[in-house]
């Protein structure tokens, strides 16, 4: 069984597969100061809900924004596992070209993202994942890595606005609001929040299009990605899994 770990700045998604079918997977917070035997409690309770052993898995993956998560998982793997995890990164999977400035700056979510994608669809994308940040990713008809954008995530966003204006009260983003006129002042800030991300979205996604002169597939993934969907204009399709299926596929081209 193969073991896939994607490490965000605020959550830590996970999964297990049995060859290529995702037996489960699990979100949880991304714990910096966790230790390599705390993470092992967590991954063992999780596993154990579905029957799942430790020794049942024998090979590893994962990919990381977090550089102080590395040397805990790595110890976690040698402790508990037997054997070191593989870390995706430009230097370490070469399958996809990533035409930027500097290659070692796109970060690993992006391109396991962009790698299963591009799999699935084999067309020109824009890649959407609503993480801490909001990333677009924009992958040729070839499977070239064109570069993207990265926005503040709508989470951040909203959290700016409650800290910064006092008087207006914290609200639930999680549906979307009946209309953009909002009749009190809760649905006025859910209205603003939500459909003006919407608007972002689009926005890019629309100028994205254009400077890449093809007819992209318009795809998003993350936490909030089916909220967003929702209200979009743009967004054609959601992908609950795409990074852990990245991850799987990487695993496999190794």
């Amino acid at each position: 069984m193969l073991l896939v770990i994607d490490i965000g700045n605020t959550n830590t998604v996970m999964g297990v597969y049995d060859k290529n079918h995702l037996i489960m997977d699990w979100r949880v917070r991304t714990e910096r100061n966790t230790t390599e035997d705390e993470f092992n409690l967590l991954v063992t309770g999780l596993f154990s809900g579905k029957g799942i052993q430790p020794k049942d898995i024998d090979r590893t993956i994962i990919s990381s924004v977090v550089p102080p998560m590395v040397t805990i998982l790595n110890s976690f793997c040698l402790k508990y596992l037997g054997y070191s995890p593989h870390w995706v990164d430009t230097a370490s999977y070469t399958g996809m070209p990533i035409l930027c400035h500097n290659p070692a700056e796109v970060g690993a979510d992006r391109i396991v993202n962009a790698v299963a994608a591009y799999d699935k669809y084999s067309s020109s994308l824009v890649v959407i994942d609503f993480g801490t940040a909001t990333t677009f990713d924009a992958i040729s008809e070839k499977g070239e890595y064109l570069g993207g954008a990265i926005s503040p995530g709508i989470m951040i966003a909203s959290e700016a606005l409650f800290r910064k204006a006092s008087k207006l009260p914290r609200v639930e983003i999680f549906v979307p609001p009946e209309s953009v006129i909002g009749k009190d002042t809760s649905s006025s800030i859910k209205a603003g929040i939500i459909f003006g991300y919407a608007g972002l979205v689009d926005g890019i996604a629309k100028r994205m299009k254009i400077e890449m002169g093809t007819n992209p597939k318009i795809i998003a993934t993350g936490g909030l990605a089916e909220l967003i969907h929702k209200v979009s204009e743009t967004i054609e399709a959601v992908e609950p899994v795409l990074t852990l299926d990245g991850l799987r596929i990487i695993s496999n081209r190794l």
